[in-house]
């Protein structure tokens, strides 16, 4: 697997490293303990939390994509991670977008300046505005074919040592495990428990439905393809500072239209996730 980092790692000189089958005895014992946990209904906000337990990280979020066009937040550890991931979605640019657009990770350790400011100037000053300083996104699934990423993020910046991306991985491989096994996981579950893993899938799906279905109707509107229309929904929520969810939310409600004529995607840059400067969007 290749990886994008920019950055140095280091380990503490002189100090004995936990081999790697010790990690992974630690990685398996936490997401065990997490599986055979009796509150079925909290188990994607645990999860999260298990990966910042492990990780000298101060937050995780995991989003799960059915296509480019559609991303839904399935769990955050706290609002920051939860905004991090909606402002990615919204802009459409970012280390999360470039892991799922790679299919491999993408390592951040500096957004305050160098390569990583530059890649991604908008999300980056929304980032560090947070007080956020370093973002590293893994991809969720096998081989080219990803079906979401593993955000972390930290509140200082530098790079994770060779160990803590070691372990970062083994968080990965767990949590692609337990995304792709929801159904499996309602086996043997009393009534209730089958309603809490339901809601899981409910709660990542919410979002993704009303983008999803936004991005429709705007390509009836404009005649357009979905990544046109997907692209003015951004643009517009870009312009008026909103995420591309609140946004899609306008256009079911039928309070937004959009029209051919209409200039909607030249960004203005005003709004908590706009800036006056012009980001490097894909």
């Amino acid at each position: 697997m290749r990886f994008e980092s920019r950055g140095g790692d280091s380990e503490w000189p002189g100090r004995r490293q936990p081999s790697e089958a010790e990690d992974r005895r630690r990685v398996t014992e936490a997401f065990t303990a997490l599986a055979s946990s009796s509150q079925v209904q909290r188990v994607p906000e645990l999860l999260c939390g298990a990966c910042v337990d492990l990780l000298p990280v101060t937050g995780a979020s995991i989003s799960i994509t059915g296509s480019r066009t559609a991303r839904a937040l399935w769990c955050a550890s706290d609002d920051t991670a939860a905004f991090l991931a909606e402002a990615q979605y919204t802009l459409g640019d970012g280390p999360c977008q470039s892991a799922l657009d790679r299919a491999a990770p993408v390592l951040a350790p500096d957004l305050t300046g160098g390569p990583d400011a530059r890649r991604w100037p908008v999300f980056a000053q929304q980032a560090v505005e947070l007080g956020v300083r370093a973002v590293f996104s893994l991809p969720l699934g096998a081989g080219a074919l990803a079906i979401g990423t593993l955000d972390l993020y930290r509140d200082t910046a530098g790079a994770l040592s060779p160990r803590d991306l070691r372990i970062a991985l083994l968080v990965r491989d767990a949590v692609t495990f337990a995304v792709l096994n929801l159904e499996a996981a309602s086996d043997g579950l009393s009534s209730s428990d089958e309603a809490g893993v339901a809601s899981w899938v409910d709660a990542a799906e919410a979002d993704h439905i009303e983008v999803h279905q936004a991005v429709g109707m705007v390509m009836v509107q404009l005649g357009a393809d979905p990544e046109q229309a997907l692209d003015r929904l951004r643009a517009h929520a870009f312009a008026e500072g909103l995420t591309i969810t609140e946004v899609a939310q306008e256009v079911l409600a039928r309070t937004l239209r959009f029209r051919p004529e209409d200039d909607d995607d030249q960004p203005r840059g005003r709004g908590r996730l706009g800036d006056e400067g012009d980001g490097d969007r894909s």
